[in-house]
């Protein structure tokens, strides 16, 4: 474990067991911090700031258990991404803290996976079903091609989520108990800024730019046979992911609440306090508010509403993907909702800590759900399974489903990493890709890409991330979730 010396966390880093590091807690932090990294997984890492975040994080009022960097884990505002966090809701008089860097500017981005009854071989010209689904799936930073709506019905997402999408004609009723927490996560008043609002009039149903995207995938690799089955997955099929969240309208949202809370705060000994609340945190992108405070609880609602647009607005992408393929095939490949999970939220949840019962505010940015197959909340169609859990890789290597344990929880209460994770920033891909010479390259792989911004795709670039079979690996190795199946990218639309 090799690093250069002036970080202060580095005389505390152990190795716990093949896949797991622990930073053990020191100089203020409250919990110890622990990452998903085996020996090569962590030499090869180039960014140190994510540990330094980390360490950071063990330092927030409440937090419970340990602070956790899945194996996907890199820089972000704030948290790591691929952090997660647990506080306790019953510490001191309002709660334990939330954070909005905890959760992330894109509120309940996410992913879902669509199975279809259709192999390779029955597209009869997939070049023809790409360039149809690019016109049709709005994608890019611009909310052009959004559902128009009123604000009313705007409202009817923020408090319904994908229940609402459905009543418009946005998907299926049978969709909803394949999402997670049925797609929809109970607000108070839903209240947003004007702003916020103003963005998401126009965006929803539109993909968005960065990661984001929609992949018709094949069916590469069935690792979990009886896992497999229940999920409705069998080698050589086609399928589609859809990776996006809650656009202007949850980023809205973040930077509001963001701004709000980081002005509560002032450097005192070179740390950040808050007078009112006695709260000191070693940086400010930390910033947070007791969860039963005024401030913390009208983040917490604001939130919920981003969630539930980001749950609409998968919806109606794969409804309009379901026109999409029957306008080329004739019929939709009784395109099925396998999952949809979340990847950045703060939800309330009931976990084991240190032997004792803890209702919890749990952060995951860049991490996902792992539930056991006993879990009241999941269908009985994962019963004994363990929820799927869907890992987009990077456009040119490959995406995994995972599955949480048969049964019980992880002890990483109960989260997974959530990606490959990104290996260089966005600045540094774009100097070391040619984006023409990559769309070439993935033509002879037989991967078509429509992407709507030039640069996006030496951003988004196989050498930008980690290798998600690596990320996989560790995943399971640290017994966080289990292999079920690998799939190879088709065709790939981006922003």
């Amino acid at each position: 474990m090799e690093r250069e010396a002036g970080r202060s966390w580095e005389s505390s880093l152990v190795r716990e067991d093949e896949f797991v590091l622990r930073i053990k807690a020191h100089d203020g932090m409250l919990v110890d911090a622990l990452l998903i990294a085996d020996e090569e997984h962590w030499n090869k890492q180039s960014d140190d700031r994510s540990p330094q975040q980390l360490v950071n994080t063990a330092h927030l009022p409440g937090i419970v258990g340990s602070a956790w960097a899945m194996a996907d884990w890199h820089f972000g505002y704030g948290f790591p991404i691929g952090g997660v966090v647990a506080t306790d809701l019953d510490w001191g008089d309002q709660g334990g803290v939330i954070s909005p860097g905890g959760v992330g500017f894109d509120i309940n981005c996410g992913v879902r996976l669509v199975t279809l009854d259709i192999e390779v071989s029955q597209i009869p010209d997939i070049k023809s079903l790409a360039r149809r689904l690019s016109g049709a799936i709005p994608a890019g930073a611009s909310g052009k091609g959004g559902v128009a709506m009123s604000e009313s019905e705007l409202d009817c997402i923020a408090m319904e989520g994908a229940g609402a999408a459905v009543e418009m004609g946005w998907g299926h009723d049978s969709d909803l108990s394949r999402i997670e927490s049925g797609g929809v996560l109970e607000t108070e008043e839903g209240k947003v800024s004007d702003r916020a609002k103003k963005r998401g009039l126009k965006a929803l149903g539109t993909l968005g730019s960065g990661n984001h995207f929609l992949e018709l995938q094949v069916v590469e690799q069935i690792v979990d046979e009886s896992a497999g089955q229940a999920f409705g997955l069998r080698t050589g099929q086609v399928v589609a992911m859809i990776h996006t969240g809650s656009r202007g309208y949850g980023h809205q949202v973040c930077s509001d609440h963001v701004q709000l809370l980081e002005r509560g705060y002032r450097v005192r000994d070179n740390k950040w306090h808050h007078d009112e609340w006695n709260l000191t945190l070693p940086d400010r992108q930390l910033a947070a508010a007791p969860f039963y405070s005024k401030q913390g609880q009208d983040y917490y609602d604001a939130m919920r509403a981003a969630a539930n647009y980001a749950f609409a607005n998968r919806s109606v992408l794969t409804q309009r993907l379901r026109n999409v393929l029957k306008k080329e095939l004739g019929r939709d490949g009784e395109a099925k909702l396998l999952y949809d999970v979340a990847h950045n939220i703060a939800k309330v949840e009931n976990h084991v800590v240190a032997g004792k019962s803890c209702r919890c505010c749990v952060h995951r940015k860049g991490a996902t759900r792992a539930l056991g197959g006993d879990h009241a909340e999941l269908s009985s169609a994962f019963s004994g399974i363990g929820q799927p859990v869907l890992v987009p890789g990077d456009m040119g290597t490959a995406s995994w489903v995972l599955a949480g344990p048969r049964k019980g929880e992880n002890r990483a209460f109960s989260s997974s990493c959530h990606g490959a994770g990104r290996a260089l920033s966005r600045t540094a891909a774009r100097k070391l890709v040619d984006s023409e010479s990559l769309l070439k390259e993935l033509a002879q792989r037989g991967i078509t890409v429509h992407a709507k911004t030039p640069n996006i795709l030496a951003e988004e670039a196989p050498a930008a991330y980690k290798d998600v079979d690596e990320v996989i690996r560790l995943t399971s190795g640290a017994g966080l979730a289990r292999p079920v199946a690998r799939l190879r990218p088709l065709v790939v639309i981006k922003g």
